[in-house]
């Protein structure tokens, strides 16, 4: 699908992997709109590419149904959705203090998997309407982590989300492949987003050891890359790619 003059909201966009893949589609012609908290950068990020923001959280699953409507009014459609939107706790399964918390383990599992899930299907239904480019309607992009193949001690609930993640892009793929839309995921490994970002570069050394190369954490630019590269090529479709310069996390 060739990115120029297509409608695209980037959920989470206002910061790190979503702002820079909202701002290298809006670059090559796209039309875009943000998605992010209240409170963030969201509103100077859209300005400062020619779109619109609008103020959502993602476990307001009714309230997300009624943005993506608003912005895809907007739009006048929607033809890629990119969700980065997430977040994890540290937290093992069992402790001296007794078994992980139900509640925790379904906060994390709202925010990432089933606000994942929200959006993509919500999104579907609105690239369903599309005429088909090449008989491509549309593309979703999710955001998995490494974390779902080699979970660490503490990520249980995360790992869950995010392997989930992963898990549901094939069966998305076959669900919508008469539709002509794809469904991908990317699975980064560590990444200069957030609190990562301000890691001192002694321990931002010693996470990324195991890394074969390079030997340190990836770029928001290099998922923007492979954001641009999945929605430019229509053959990739039904997986989760990894993006981790061959980094395998350890159990700690």
């Amino acid at each position: 699908m060739e990115i120029n003059g297509k409608k695209v909201v980037v959920i989470g966009g206002a910061s790190g992997m979503g702002r820079a893949s909202a701002e290298l589609l809006a670059e090559r012609g796209a039309q875009v709109a943000i998605f992010d908290r209240e409170g963030s950068d969201g509103k100077q990020v859209a300005e400062g590419i020619g779109g619109t923001f609008y103020p959502v959280d993602v476990t307001d699953f009714k309230g997300t149904e009624e943005t993506l409507q608003a912005a895809v009014d907007k739009l006048g459609g929607l033809h890629v959705t990119v969700t980065t939107a997430g977040g994890g706790i540290a937290k093992r399964t069992l402790t001296k203090s007794g078994p992980h918390d139900l509640e925790s383990f379904q906060s994390v599992i709202d925010l990432n998997l089933i606000a994942t899930f929200n959006i993509s299907r919500l999104a579907a239904a609105h690239m369903a309407k599309n005429e088909p480019e090449d008989e491509e309607r549309g593309v979703i992009i999710n955001t998995a982590s490494i974390a779902a193949f080699e979970g660490q001690i503490g990520q249980v609930a995360y790992t869950a989300a995010k392997a989930a993640i992963a898990g549901m892009c094939l069966t998305m793929a076959r669900d919508l492949g008469s539709m002509g839309i794809r469904v991908l995921a990317i699975a980064p490994s560590l990444f200069l987003t957030g609190l990562t970002s301000m890691v001192p570069d002694e321990m931002a050394n010693q996470l990324v050891k195991d890394a074969a190369f390079p030997k340190r954490m990836g770029r928001p630019i290099e998922y923007a890359k492979l954001v641009a590269a999945i929605v430019e090529n229509p053959m990739l479709n039904g997986q989760c790619l990894r993006l981790d310069a061959g980094q395998r996390f350890a159990p700690k």
